[in-house]
C-alpha cells in the first residue's frame, strides 16, 4: 500500500509541473507578438523603415567562443540577421549588439538607459541568464524586471532568452542551476506577455538524444557555430 501511495503521489506532482509548464508556454506570445515587426519587415521600399534589432547579455550575444576569440559572423545575432534575410529580402535590418563579456544582469539594468535605449530597438533580446548564476535568482528577478519595465515604457518589443548550456552543470538534472533561472525566465516571459526564446529546452533534448553537448560547444560555457545555431533558430521562430 505504501509503494501504491507514493506512486500515486509522483503521478500527481507530475501531473501539476507538466500542467503548470503548459499553462505558462500557453500564457507567452508566439510568433504574433512580432506580427508588427514582421509586418514591417515585408514592407518594400519607399514604404518601408530600418528594424533594429539590439542583443543586450554577455559574451554569448557578444561572440566570444574559445581563447577569447569573437567570432562575430558566427554567433546568433548575426546568424539571426542571415535567416531573416532569407524570407524578408526587401527588410532594412540592423544588427545592434550591447552585450559585454562577463557582464550579469545587474550590471545589464544600470546601462540600459545609456547603451541600450539611443538605438531606438523595434525587439529588445535580453541574454543574461548564463552570467546570473553567480549572483542568484532574487537579484536576477529584480535586474530582469526592471530591464523588462523600462523597455516597454519605451513600446519595445522584448524577447527573453532562456540560457546556452554550461558543461559544468548536467542539464538534465532536476532543479540544476540553469535549469531554474531558465523556469524563472519562461515566468517573467508570462508574466509581463512579453517573447519568449527557449534555446535552454533545446539543448535539454539533444542532451536526451545525443548523450553529450560537446558537439555544440566551442569553450565549458562558450557555443560553437552549430550551438550559437540553436539559439538563431529559436529566436528565428517568433518571426516565423
Amino acid at each position: 500500500m505504501k509503494s501504491i501511495a507514493i506512486l500515486l503521489l509522483a503521478l500527481l506532482l507530475s501531473s501539476s509541473c507538466k500542467s503548470q509548464s503548459q499553462s505558462i508556454k500557453a500564457a507567452t506570445p508566439t510568433a504574433a507578438y512580432l506580427a508588427e515587426v514582421q509586418k514591417e519587415l515585408k514592407t518594400i521600399f519607399p514604404d518601408n523603415k530600418r528594424i533594429n534589432l539590439v542583443f543586450h547579455g554577455h559574451s554569448v550575444p557578444s561572440g566570444y567562443w574559445s581563447r577569447q576569440e569573437v567570432h562575430t559572423l558566427e554567433s546568433y545575432p548575426n546568424l539571426v540577421l542571415g535567416k531573416l534575410k532569407g524570407v524578408y529580402p526587401h527588410a532594412v535590418i540592423n544588427i545592434i549588439i550591447t552585450a559585454i563579456g562577463g557582464e550579469y544582469a545587474e550590471k545589464g539594468q544600470t546601462r540600459l538607459t545609456v547603451d541600450v535605449l539611443p538605438h531606438k530597438p523595434d525587439v529588445l533580446f535580453i541574454d543574461y541568464a548564463l552570467n546570473d548564476l553567480g549572483i542568484g535568482l532574487e537579484r536576477t528577478k529584480v535586474a530582469w524586471e526592471k530591464m523588462i519595465e523600462e523597455a516597454l515604457a519605451n513600446n519595445i518589443k522584448v524577447v527573453l532568452v532562456t540560457p546556452s548550456p554550461d558543461q559544468r552543470y548536467n542539464i538534465l538534472e532536476p532543479g540544476n542551476k540553469l535549469e531554474l533561472h531558465a523556469k524563472q525566465i519562461r515566468e517573467l516571459a508570462a508574466k509581463y506577455k512579453v517573447g519568449l526564446a527557449d534555446p535552454f529546452a533545446e539543448f535539454q533534448k539533444i542532451v536526451s538524444k545525443e548523450g553529450s553537448i560537446e558537439g555544440y560547444m566551442s569553450h565549458v560555457n562558450h557555443p560553437n557555430e552549430k550551438g550559437h545555431d540553436i539559439i538563431a533558430g529559436e529566436i528565428f521562430k517568433l518571426f516565423q
